[in-house]
């Protein structure tokens, strides 16, 4: 189940600023309807065993699936999410910008092309789609000397923030 939850986020950066090689870069065909696979899926988990249980899966995702990317927060390279946003974000064609500096990364999804896409293709999101973003997020997260903020700003819209723990 770990393997259930494609990243629904991109970013628009220079391309110079992150130049390390990004373990997750798949490059075939972009399938949209995984994300309307993955929001069935994510009602089915909750109707059938809970919430918490769907949020110790999406906690597994961040801890086991993006193992590598956990390890380069904790050694303090958080260009390395932000690498890896915006390989999934191009490919998926969303609107979105991300800004860098020393103290923070801020990724800004204007359209998650991810959220559009399951509406249109089964008509309702599930009130709980975005969590596989914000509990990955904290997953990621955790046992870091950084913190992810997510917020969301309305439907198929959230600002995403990584800087270090206070």
């Amino acid at each position: 189940m770990k393997h259930s939850l494609l990243e629904n986020l991109n970013i628009k950066v220079n391309k110079n600023i992150l130049d390390q090689k990004l373990r997750y870069n798949d490059g075939g065909n972009v399938h949209m309807d995984f994300h309307g696979a993955t929001n069935t899926t994510i009602e089915f988990i909750i109707d059938k065993y809970g919430i918490d249980t769907m949020n110790d899966i999406f906690k597994k995702v961040g801890n086991d699936v993006y193992k590598d990317i956990k390890g380069h927060i904790k050694q303090g390279n958080i260009k390395m999410l932000a690498k890896h946003w915006q390989h999934f974000f191009d490919r998926e064609n969303a609107d979105y910008n991300i800004s860098i500096n020393d103290e923070e990364i801020i990724l800004t999804v204007n359209r998650c092309t991810a959220y559009e896409h399951v509406r249109k293709l089964v008509g309702n999101v599930s009130p709980n789609f975005c969590d596989q973003t914000i509990k990955t997020n904290e997953a990621l997260a955790e046992d870091t000397p950084y913190e992810i903020k997510t917020e969301i700003l309305g439907e198929a819209a959230c600002r995403q923030t990584i800087r270090k723990r206070v």
